[in-house]
């Protein structure tokens, strides 16, 4: 019985032997694709680094690109190696990617969200300190830019969460990364007031205060013929440091200055006249006229 034994592994280990020498040239090829894959894929992640330092990438998403762009590599290369060497590797593949199906159908929002995170550290079409809108209705000044969400405090000083891909896919306005900026009226004049008086008023208070660039001057012009008033649209620019206080105060301005020199600003009211018909009942007839301050 013994000697049945030992004749079966004799058996044995002379296949073994027989594919063992058989697959040496196999083997060879794949631990050489292993040693020389390993060193494109290190060579491939360094200069990866490399442009990421030169184009001042932020850190948090130079390591997470960087690791993840290593693992998938690596594991191509494994499963390359792995076949290479005459291993099975279709059952692994199909689990693999049924897992990574499951995984992203579960991770949607959050893989959205990641990848607007990603564009936006990378293009940065903002920064910490800016003040932006978007599309999405954020807005606010930037207090944080994480990989998921963006942090904004806006102008009630409340703290808002906007998140990454929907932030990364509307339109953004960057109000910090300009030099000047347009403010704009609209006022409305009498019918009866001169228009080239009341455009000379306004563009007097406009000259007269300093934090209004010359260039581009400021203009005045007729925009609308409205039911009850001439409207005049207004338009000077200002420093961004200087947009709300010059908006706010030559609005006030130009109401003192349109004022004292006897100009009216309109505003729509309701006449209402009682009449007798034929049969000496009473009807209400309402008409709308200009009515000046």
């Amino acid at each position: 019985m013994e000697t049945v034994n030992i004749s079966k592994f004799e058996m044995w280990l002379d296949k073994l032997i027989d594919v063992i020498v058989v697959s040496i040239p196999s083997i060879v090829v794949g631990l050489s694709i292993l040693f020389f894959g390993g060193y494109i894929i290190r060579f491939l992640i360094n200069m990866l680094n490399k442009r990421f330092e030169k184009r001042q990438i932020d850190v948090s998403i130079r390591a997470f690109v960087a690791s993840m762009l290593k693992f998938v590599l690596y594991a191509l290369l494994i499963l390359t190696a792995a076949s290479t060497m005459g291993i099975q590797t279709t059952s692994f593949i199909a689990a693999l990617s049924a897992f990574g199906l499951a995984v992203g159908m579960a991770l949607q929002g959050s893989l959205s969200n990641f990848a607007g995170g990603v564009l936006i550290l990378m293009f940065r079409p903002f920064e910490v300190g800016d003040y932006i809108s978007s599309a999405n209705g954020s807005a606010g000044t930037v207090e944080r830019i994480d990989l998921l969400y963006t942090t904004l405090i806006n102008a009630e000083g409340v703290k808002e969460f906007s998140p990454n891909g929907t932030l990364a896919n509307s339109v953004i306005k960057n109000f910090s990364k300009i030099l000047s900026r347009r403010f704009e009226y609209v006022v409305g004049v009498s019918y009866d007031a001169n228009i080239k008086d009341a455009k000379d008023i306004i563009l007097n208070v406009l000259k007269e205060d300093k934090r209004v660039l010359e260039t581009p001057a400021p203009e005045v012009f007729v925009s609308q013929l409205a039911d009850s008033s001439v409207n005049l649209t207004i338009r000077g620019w200002a420093k961004k440091e200087d947009y709300w206080p010059t908006t706010n105060a030559n609005q006030e301005a130009i109401k003192n200055a349109l004022d004292a020199n006897g100009i009216s600003i309109p505003f729509p009211q309701t006449e209402l006249h009682i009449v007798n018909d034929a049969f000496g009942n009473d009807k209400l007839i309402s008409k709308s006229n200009p009515k000046s301050e």
